[in-house]
């Protein structure tokens, strides 16, 4: 599902306009995005929680060549998927 689609999806569920929809998103996203950036974790009861954490510096192989890089440390974002959507997406077949 593409942005564009996920923000008509849920215009018609919530009653709202495609323009007000997409005002909604694009700020929930930037919310987020500011708290990931300060080190805060963002959790959705039941559906999951974003989380950053630092990767550690390493080598590494590049496909092909054999060609061995080094990949610096850097801080990298995480998912955890809640129990609830986790059950939901278990029983859809």
């Amino acid at each position: 599902m593409k942005k564009s689609e996920f923000i008509q999806a849920v215009a018609q569920k919530a009653g709202l306009s495609k323009k007000d929809t997409q005002a909604v998103i694009d700020a929930a996203l930037e919310v987020i995005t500011e708290a990931l950036k300060k080190g805060d974790d963002v959790a959705f009861i039941g559906f999951g929680t974003f989380t950053t954490s630092m990767r550690a510096a390493r080598e590494a192989k590049v496909p092909g060549t054999n060609k061995v890089v080094k990949v610096p440390a850097q801080r990298v974002v995480k998912f955890k998927v809640g129990k609830k959507l986790k059950e939901e997406v278990a029983k859809a077949k």
